[in-house]
């Protein structure tokens, strides 16, 4: 029997009433609610005729169903990649990046979760984390008490079922127990580290973890919880190890490695012209960071994290030259983000991003993350929108593409919205209204149009400790209100004196949003604090 909550969302589950109860809209709100277990979406007739044309057409020339390539960066702040104002300028040039955006669509309002493991259970359920209750990263070791993926339908496993061949190469960190692995929640084939980088590293390096490595009786009993090695799947049957982690020179090449399954998954999927599913799960550049041979000290800031900057940007050209010297490129949806901001604790080996905070809080510089649509012949090159996307709608939307939303179950609510409109209408618009934003089960604050609205806050007691000395705060009767187009680093609360008008419309989508847990609650797995 499975524990079921309710968020906490503090003194806002007051205004949750009965979705029966509510207006059916305003001038403000041009959302419709298309099924009661959907997130309302802004309908835009014209884009979509637009979008359902092309896919048609492609479907004529190909005969089949296109490919979806998720490029996922760990920890790569918004302001890495230099189409971003990164690159370069901050010592770590990626004109790969630059150039899939100069062709694509950049999308400078991406949000993602504040850590990794609840953006990477977003973007395979469609289901903001407090739903599926993988709030949280899993620590060395632990395991949930209840195994989410016996619960929640996954897009891996829905696009399988519609004929696509799914693969996960790289970073999975969403359960390492048996039932909850990558070929055991969807995907058909896995290759790649269950857990995250500084799981093995602290095993390893010495020079950083000198308690834990150089103290042979907890090193043993760390072993025994976590262990260091490349893993494979195939779906069906059990987990091996692929290779045991015994070196930092090892821990070195696991992305080069990535790539080599990637590249040889996307050559086997079109040598047997089927549609394939990819995530490309990056290690990079979570930390701890250790140069691949070749890297070290490459980048003009010659620092680690720099250096691994430069390796993602490498192996993106080199999975997008596999995809157009096998022909598929123009058959293959790419789309490029990183699972929640820089993390700014680990400086001054970390990323950039131009915003208040940093991975682990709901500040804009710990959700917003860079976003590219790559098409080439779909999506039109050069186009920017400050258009809301949150990183649940790529479920929606690969659904969409690969033409099965109709698979998607209604047990449970979906947050996310079908963008694909968005992104193939030579002028798209998104179709999202608002984004809610959680730290693990609290509401913490809401972006609509350019406005962000905090209902509580977080506040650092020690400078760039986003994530070891920092806790959420309750505001005052006014929310804390940011016009990100005039205060991008929200700085000065405005919303008293500027946001009357604004306030009434955000809590109304407050209601409207809360009042969802009432008829699909969400599910304890364990992973609460005491």
């Amino acid at each position: 029997m499975h524990q079921r909550i309710l968020p906490l969302a503090s003194a806002l589950a007051v205004l949750a009433m009965p979705l029966a109860a509510q207006e059916t809209g305003n001038a403000f709100d041009l959302t419709v609610q298309g099924e009661p277990y959907l997130e309302p979406y802004i309908p835009r007739p014209a884009q979509e005729a637009e979008a359902a044309e092309k896919l048609a057409a492609l479907a004529e020339r190909t005969g089949g169903k296109p490919n979806i390539l998720l490029l996922l960066v760990d920890d790569m702040g918004w302001g890495d990649p230099g189409s971003y104002g990164g690159g370069i300028a901050v010592g770590a040039p990626t004109p790969e990046m630059d150039l899939l955006a100069r062709e694509g669509l950049r999308l400078t309002s991406t949000y993602a979760q504040p850590t990794c493991t609840p953006t990477r259970a977003a973007i395979l359920t469609g289901r903001i984390p407090t739903r599926s209750g993988l709030t949280r990263p899993t620590l060395s070791g632990e395991n949930p008490t209840t195994n989410p993926w016996e619960i929640e339908a996954t897009l891996p496993g829905l696009l399988s079922d519609a004929g696509y061949r799914t693969a996960l190469a790289g970073k999975w960190h969403l359960g390492e127990a048996e039932g909850s692995r990558p070929h055991e929640a969807g995907f058909d084939e896995f290759y790649g580290i269950l857990s995250v980088i500084s799981d093995m590293s602290q095993q390893l390096d010495a020079r950083l973890y000198p308690d834990m490595v150089l103290r042979p009786d907890r090193l043993a009993a760390l072993r025994e919880l976590s262990e260091a090695a490349i893993t494979r799947g195939l779906k069906g049957q059990p987990l091996e190890v692929a290779e045991e982690i015994t070196s930092i020179g090892q821990l070195a090449q696991i992305d080069q490695k990535f790539a080599d399954f990637s590249e040889d998954f996307i050559r086997r999927a079109a040598a047997d012209d089927v549609p394939f599913f990819l995530e490309h799960a990056f290690a990079r550049v979570h930390n701890d960071s250790y140069p691949a041979e070749g890297y070290a000290g490459r980048s003009p800031a010659g620092f680690p994290y720099k250096d691994a900057i430069l390796e993602v940007d490498d192996i993106i050209a080199r999975l997008i030259g596999v995809l157009e010297e096998t022909g598929e490129l123009e058959n293959t949806f790419v789309f490029l983000t990183s699972d929640n901001g820089a993390n700014e604790d680990l400086y001054p080996d970390n990323g950039f991003q131009p915003w208040r905070g940093g991975k682990g809080t709901t500040w804009e510089g710990g959700v917003r993350v860079p976003g590219i649509a790559y098409w080439p012949g779909m999506i039109a090159p050069g186009r920017e929108s400050d258009g809301l996307f949150d990183l649940t709608d790529f479920f929606n939307t690969s659904l969409a593409l690969a033409g099965v939303t109709d698979s998607i179950p209604a047990e449970r609510f979906i947050d996310g919205i079908d963008q694909s409109s968005f992104l193939l209408a030579d002028e798209g618009e998104s179709r999202r209204d608002a984004v809610f934003m959680y730290s693990e089960n609290t509401l913490m604050a809401i972006r609509w149009m350019e406005y962000k609205v905090h209902f509580k806050v977080m506040l650092q007691h020690a400078a760039r400790r986003n994530l070891d000395e920092t806790t959420v705060t309750d505001v005052g009767m006014s929310p804390w209100v940011y016009n990100l187009y005039t205060d991008p680093k929200e700085q000065a609360s405005s919303g008293h004196s500027r946001f009357e008008w604004g306030l009434p419309q955000a809590l109304r989508r407050v209601q409207r949003h809360l009042a969802t847990f009432a008829e699909y609650p969400s599910t304890d797995i364990g992973l609460g604090k005491p």
